[in-house]
Formats: structure tokens, C-alpha cells, sequence
């Protein structure tokens, strides 16, 4: 029975994402005490403070399951160097009305998938400096900027081999990053 529930939240809304592959594909390398859902954040209202004391079913179902994990893990691509709209929509709306944060002190894992040679890093770094702003510890290291090509994954939608070892190991310290903050 998984002990540690992750909730994941993917940056991308476009169908066929690197990213939501690579989401869908980390779990089989998370032992079996781990569960991980993805958070729908594609139906989220843009954010608006004027709606916070009444919040729309979207953001209180967000809110609770973010509430309701022990962990976060944060599979994005990069808009125009930076993290894509509808994730910091995400970001502010849980965090939302102040006070009422559903991030705080959930430790997290950030990385992410891109077709250029820097696989996402100014993406990861805008939205570090959003989390620890939110008070969500973040894994530093490994960082896994991940560049999509060839063999990153199996026709299946696995984890290829080229890519396994590197992802294995960024998998291992961020379940004991999790077990060290959830704790």
C-alpha cells in the first residue's frame, strides 16, 4: 500500500507532450510505497483576486489535491524561457487567497523535457524561485535537464535505456527528498 502519494503537475496542455510522457513514464522508477496522479490544471479560470473569497470548483478540487499529497513533482516545458502560463496560473491559484496555501512545505521535484540542447533549465529556474517563495522545498540536485530525442523513450512509453540510468538516479534522491521532508 503506497505510503507517499505524489501529486504531479505537468506544464503542458498540448496532447502529445514530452513532458506528459515523461510524467506518465517516472512512476514505474518510483519504488512501490509511492503513488503518483496527475493534477488536472487544464479547466483552472485565469487567475483572478477578486474570485478568492469564492473559489471555483476547479481550484478547490487543485487545492485539495495538492492538500491531499505528500509530495509534488513538476514536469514542464519552456515558453520563451521561461515556465508556460498555465502552470504559474496553477501556482497562484492554490497559493490563493494568502494564507490559504495548499504548497507550503510539500517538498518537490522539478524537471522537464525539451527538444533544445538546454532542456528546460531557464523554465526551472523561474519556477524554483516561485516555490521557494511558496515555502515548497525543492530538490536541488540532481537537476535533470532533459533533452528530447532519440531513444528517450520506448515505443511503449517507457523510459528508454540511454535515458534510464540518469533518470533512476534522479528518481532515487527525489523519493529520499520526499521521505525526508514528508516526514
Amino acid at each position: 500500500m503506497p505510503q507517499f502519494h505524489i501529486a504531479v503537475i505537468v506544464g503542458s496542455l498540448r496532447h502529445d507532450s514530452f513532458n506528459k510522457k515523461l510524467a506518465m513514464a517516472l512512476p514505474s522508477l518510483a519504488p512501490a510505497d509511492f503513488s503518483f496522479t496527475q493534477a488536472q490544471i487544464n479547466d483552472l479560470p485565469l487567475y483572478n483576486q477578486d474570485d478568492d473569497p469564492h473559489q471555483a470548483a476547479a481550484v478547490v478540487r487543485l487545492k485539495s489535491e495538492i492538500k491531499a499529497a505528500q509530495g509534488l513533482l513538476f514536469v514542464t516545458p519552456e515558453y520563451n524561457r521561461s515556465m508556460p502560463g498555465v502552470l504559474k496560473n496553477a501556482l497562484d491559484h492554490a497559493s490563493r487567497p494568502y494564507g490559504d496555501s495548499a504548497w507550503a512545505g510539500k517538498p518537490a521535484g522539478v524537471l522537464g523535457v525539451s527538444v533544445g540542447a538546454m532542456g528546460t533549465a531557464m523554465a526551472q529556474q523561474h519556477l524554483r524561485n516561485v516555490l521557494a517563495y511558496l515555502d515548497v522545498p525543492t530538490l536541488g540536485q540532481p537537476e535533470a535537464f532533459i533533452h528530447a530525442k532519440e531513444g528517450l523513450f520506448n515505443p511503449d512509453g517507457s523510459i528508454g535505456e540511454g535515458s534510464k540510468k540518469f533518470l533512476q538516479g534522479w528518481m532515487d534522491q527525489y523519493v529520499a527528498w520526499v521521505k525526508k521532508h514528508a516526514a
